[in-house]
């Protein structure tokens, strides 16, 4: 041991709050001490009080500790020091059991050893002994490692500015052979399953995991990661880590619905160039179908490794309330993952093939649909190899994370009436976050939970912990009305093909948040029958979907009949909506709309194509504009076109024309990408073309009086 005199070392580092030092400094740090950079350096075994401070002077950590170890002292790397911890105050020790709950090398009794500061020296001898006198204290000036290892370092906390990389689409198509596997691409967590001797099984990896977590980050060294890795990422650089991001997918990142959730994400969610909902991790923007791929990769990864061969094709699921453009999304994700997207199918009806499956007999059965992100409810008819879904409906905003976000909310608030205080940095809201999440799922067998989450913040520069036990009874009443709301879904899902709910024969749940004992005791009384519990509602989507893609592969004869979830047509002068295809109609279909032209000599048609329930457009999505051109001029209403409206089994839209008078087929466009400034002038334009509604129109043109309104505009 050295015979070093006692020293006292106080440290300021650029952090302007606890957030901020675990992001930037936080590899550097552990259970059993820190790392600090200092040009001034004690030989190994010197005692030191130790103070860490914040930008502002505010104590972050003080105690005890030694000089463990030293870096930089044979001219290799840089000079710095690690200290163990010896003792230290409560509020230290709380500081750190926080960090270690949100970086797993946090737990370690040693002092970490950062990446790129060169070997260790534990001699004594190893440092000579500072020229007298020393002043106390002696000022330590902590310099930012220019590259904090694993995954902590987030731009602006100083150190060297992090780039992300490109995003590597595949340079060419996968060979279309092999295996088909299905995938559950989920909110939360994603997984594959394949049949196997005749038995759909979800895929395991090396390590037995049956899960990947929906999450892509991007790590202090510029590397894009995903899954597990990801996820570990979500309290200590949430700004950086992706999750949730199903919701957003194909969505206007303008549109009502998505500003309305914005503040829910930790993550920075941008325009991409069209318009669509993005990710800005860094300096670069991805869009979200470039996230959902790297999930899908990490799947197929993971498919590939417990079948020994390569995996290029698969059947996708999808929440059944997934507008067109939504489909179309996931297909481009399995396109940049590298695979062939043989199918898109509804995730509760391959939850219906699952339980169905090999069970040979007439059946109507509703399935409850409520995951992380979204909620789906469908009727189906089993007979035999026919799975025909006769009714669907949804909210795509309803799932396991607003349950998460009612018990955050209720925290927030008690933790403030407790402190008159309230904390917003991101990384104490994900910590809790989790917390809310752990304590809900506790919940769903025991009666109480105890929420504990140390050092949130300061309050009076003294850290404060939030420390609540919630009972199940509270959690009922925080998330009825979630419930409630899925419960109308359900009614309305009925009322739309006139069934009432004891036609019903059986309820399959499917979906995480779906194993609530609210769920099932709400259910229980609108049907006035327990709902399955037999069936895995993790693994029943991907299940189903490795029986369609077994399906598809051996032409096995299995019949699934879907449905389609929204209305698609036409936009009319004045703004109004013209529904060409009806929601629920089934699939595939095809319908024809007919089209003249309103100007003398006109030789182009133009139409704007929606999808949505309201009789108004500009409450609607545009999919596109359908041009069609090299018609034959005339006078005005001499011309017809026939539009052909064709849905293919998986909702996926394609339009064709003709002119009427010769048969012959015209030219024509059919353009889906636009920003949200072109979408609304279509919109401006369609409502100037007409007469303005009256407010009767207007009136009717609400959810509750659409069809009405349908009847009274065309006659039908």
């Amino acid at each position: 041991m050295s015979n070093a005199k006692p020293i006292s070392l106080s440290v300021r580092l650029p952090f302007k709050t606890a957030e901020e030092f675990l992001q930037g400094y936080g590899a550097n740090l552990s259970r059993g001490g820190i790392y600090l950079r200092a040009r001034q350096l004690h030989p190994p075994g010197t005692p030191v009080t130790l103070e860490v401070k914040l930008a502002d002077g505010a104590r972050i950590l003080y105690g005890n500790a030694t000089v463990s170890w030293v870096t930089g002292t044979r001219g290799e790397g840089v000079t710095g020091m690690g200290f163990k911890f010896i003792t230290l105050d409560a509020g230290s020790r709380r500081f750190l059991e926080a960090a270690a709950a949100a970086m797993p090398h946090a737990r370690s009794p040693e002092p970490p050893v950062p990446r790129n500061v060169g070997p260790i020296d534990t001699r004594p001898e190893a440092v000579a002994p500072p020229p007298p006198p020393a002043p106390p204290p002696s000022q330590v000036q902590a310099a930012l490692p220019s590259e904090a290892s694993g995954r902590l370092l987030v731009q602006g906390a100083g150190g060297a500015e992090v780039k992300a990389p490109e995003f590597e689409a595949p340079l060419a198509e996968p060979p279309r052979d092999g295996p088909i596997i299905g995938i559950d691409l989920g909110t939360t967590n994603s997984c594959a399953a394949i049949v196997k001797d005749g038995q759909p099984v979800v895929l395991r990896s090396r390590d037995g995991q049956i899960f990947i977590p929906s999450v892509v980050a991007l790590t202090s060294r510029g590397k894009l990661v995903v899954g597990g890795a990801a996820r570990s990422q979500l309290v200590t650089n949430p700004r950086w880590t992706v999750a949730g991001f199903k919701r957003l997918v194909g969505r206007e990142i303008e549109s009502p619905e998505v500003q309305d959730l914005l503040s829910r994400f930790t993550w920075e969610v941008v325009p991409t160039g069209s318009g669509d909902c993005g990710v800005k991790l860094a300096d670069r923007v991805y869009s979200l179908e470039q996230m959902s791929a790297l999930v899908l990769r990490e799947v197929k990864q993971l498919a590939e490794q417990a079948l020994q061969q390569p995996i290029n094709r698969a059947v996708i699921t999808v929440p059944a309330w997934y507008s067109e453009k939504q489909r179309l999304a996931v297909r481009e994700a399995g396109r940049l993952a590298g695979l062939h997207v043989e199918r898109i199918v509804n995730e509760p009806t391959a939850a219906a093939l699952a339980w169905g499956y090999g069970r040979r007999k007439s059946q109507r059965v509703l399935v409850y649909d409520l995951g992380g992100g979204t909620f789906d409810a469908s009727v189906l008819e089993l007979s035999d190899v026919v799975y025909e879904v006769v009714s669907t409906g949804g909210d795509p905003f309803l799932g396991g994370l607003d349950f998460d976000h009612a018990i955050v909310a209720w925290l927030l608030s008690e933790f403030e009436a407790k402190h008159d205080a309230l904390f917003n940095d991101r990384v104490s809201i994900q910590r809790v976050q989790e917390q809310a999440e752990r304590a809900k799922i506790s919940l769903s067998d025991k009666t109480e939970a105890r929420i504990q989450v140390p050092f949130v913040t300061m309050v009076k520069n003294q850290p404060v912990d939030l420390d609540v036990t919630m009972s199940r009874s509270q959690l009922v009443s925080l998330t009825r009305h979630l419930v409630d709301r899925t419960m109308e879904v359900c009614q309305e899902v009925l009322q739309a093909r006139y069934l009432r709910a004891d036609q019903i024969d059986e309820i399959l749940l499917v979906g995480g948040q779906a194993k609530a004992p609210l769920v099932q005791e709400r259910i229980t009384l609108l049907f006035g029958r327990r709902p399955l519990l037999g069936l895995n509602p993790g693994e029943a989507v991907a299940l189903g979907a490795a029986l369609l893609a077994h399906s598809l592969e051996t032409k096995a004869g299995l019949l699934l009949i879907d449905v389609l979830p929204i209305s698609i047509g036409v936009g009319l002068p004045g703004g109004r909506f013209y529904p060409v295809i009806q929601r629920n109609t089934s699939l595939p279909v095809t319908r024809k709309y007919r089209v003249q032209t309103t100007k003398d000599g006109q030789t182009e048609l133009e139409l704007s194509i929606f999808q949505g329930e309201s009789a108004l457009v500009r409450n609607n999505h545009l999919l596109g504009v359908f041009k069609v051109g090299d018609l034959p001029p005339g006078p005005r209403g001499s011309v017809s076109v026939e539009l052909s409206f064709e849905l293919s089994n998986e909702c996926i839209l394609s339009i064709t024309s003709s002119e009427e008078t010769t048969g012959r087929t015209v030219t024509s466009t059919w353009a889906t990408q636009h920003t949200p400034d072109a979408a609304r002038k279509k919109v401006a334009q369609l409502e100037a073309e007409g007469p303005e509604l009256t407010r009767a129109e207007l009136d009717a043109a609400r959810p509750s009086g659409l069809f009405a309104f349908f009847r009274r505009l065309f006659g039908r």
